[in-house]
């Protein structure tokens, strides 16, 4: 995929909880930055003032689910 860096994929956990992808059960996961953009903010020319979230993008099936604060964590497969 061209859009990720290229580096494996790496398991996640949110406060500890290993996470699973909600479609497909997948476990390994690329992570990116992604903005929250709002139709104001977007009007007025300031999208890049919105807030932020980590997107958590599913290795197998792509699906894209979003954590805002600290609660997800990677580490390394085994």
């Amino acid at each position: 995929m061209g859009i990720f860096r290229k580096r494996e994929p790496r398991r996640a956990a949110v406060h500890n909880k290993p996470l699973q992808c909600v479609v497909c059960g997948g476990g390994e996961f690329w992570d990116r930055e992604v903005k929250l953009n709002s139709t104001a903010m977007e009007f007025f020319d300031l999208g890049w003032a919105n807030q932020s979230a980590i997107g958590v993008i599913c290795a197998r099936c792509g699906f894209v689910h979003q954590f805002l604060g600290d609660a997800i964590g990677f580490y390394a497969n085994d």
